[in-house]
């Protein structure tokens, strides 16, 4: 669905290894916007769009080839709890996938001539909670109930023309399984992202059996794990590999741990770009950062890639 001639972004995971953009709430705040809502950088769709372009294209300067939308929190429940219509909400998700084109144009336009791709953010249903859910799963719904809630949303990013969606940050192998479901039909490739901690995902479940899940689905190019600590990235790559005979997909946070009361990151840094080679040795063909990773970062990613 690229177009701009790039090649499908599977057929360049055959090939070698794409270096993913960073934290998008970590740029815009970086540039002075708050981020304080709810909606979090969902926000910005509606109320200034020109900073999620300039946001991704600080990331493809930096050596990203790939900028995932700012459509991780945007729901219809989330925007419709602010009292956007189901209407506006439709048009400001497939919104987030055209201001990933439109930092591709800029970039181009600046010169930058590698492969560019969009990959639009699907969330997990606790983003729209707002309230860290997220990190431990488990909602109290079934797989049936978790599909409707993914579908309608899927459908508008698909209908945008994406190259791929990312179904990052779960936290749940039932909420995969929803996922993968959901996506079915859809036309658009996927990658599968769990959020891990200590060899399991946040609900507990053996990394092993989570990947599972998607080694036989078609629609899935790359499995994988995002917003977790670097240190747990190592062997979540090497089962996902060995599971799923699949590319793997890396970009885990900073290192520093998300307080949800107080809605603020602790801890230090942890991210290095000298882990990068042993990823990459180990089955990793999309590497990038997540939350508090921010341009530099990338760059030191795209120079050891």
């Amino acid at each position: 669905m690229t177009s701009d001639n790039s090649p499908s972004l599977a057929d360049a995971l055959a090939t070698g290894t794409v270096v993913l953009d960073g934290g998008m709430s970590n740029q815009l705040a970086s540039a002075g916007h708050d981020l304080s809502d709810e909606l979090w950088s969902a926000r910005l769709l509606a109320d200034r769009p020109d900073a999620i372009s300039d946001a991704h294209l600080a990331y493809f300067r930096a050596g990203a080839d790939v900028a995932i939308t700012a459509s991780y929190q945007a729901t219809f429940e989330g925007f419709g709890k602010r009292g956007i219509s189901h209407e506006e909400a439709a048009r400001l998700l497939a919104l987030s996938v055209e201001l990933g084109r439109d930092a591709v144009r800029r970039a181009r336009a600046e010169g930058i001539v590698r492969p560019l791709w969009v990959a639009a953010s699907v969330g997990p249903y606790g983003a729209m909670l707002a309230d860290g859910s997220e990190y431990r799963g488990r909602y109290g719904l079934s797989v049936d109930e978790l599909e409707r809630f993914h579908r309608p949303r899927l459908e508008v990013l698909a209908g945008a023309g994406p190259d791929v969606l990312a179904l990052e940050t779960v936290p749940d192998a039932d909420e995969a399984a929803a996922l993968l479901r959901a996506v079915r039909g859809l036309g658009v490739p996927a990658w599968l992202s769990y959020s891990v901690a200590g060899g399991r995902t946040r609900a507990g479940q053996p990394l092993e059996e989570a990947f599972a899940s998607a080694a036989d689905a078609d629609e899935v190019i790359a499995v994988g794990v995002n917003c977790c600590a670097p240190e747990d990235v190592d062997r979540a790559v090497e089962v996902a590999a060995r599971v799923t005979g699949k590319p793997v997909v890396v970009y885990p946070n900073s290192g520093e741990v998300w307080d949800a009361g107080a809605r603020a990151w602790t801890g230090r840094s942890t991210f290095a770009a000298e882990q990068v080679e042993g990823w990459r040795e180990a089955g990793a063909r999309l590497i990038g950062g997540c939350c508090r990773v921010g341009p530099e970062a990338i760059a030191g990613i795209a120079r050891v890639v």
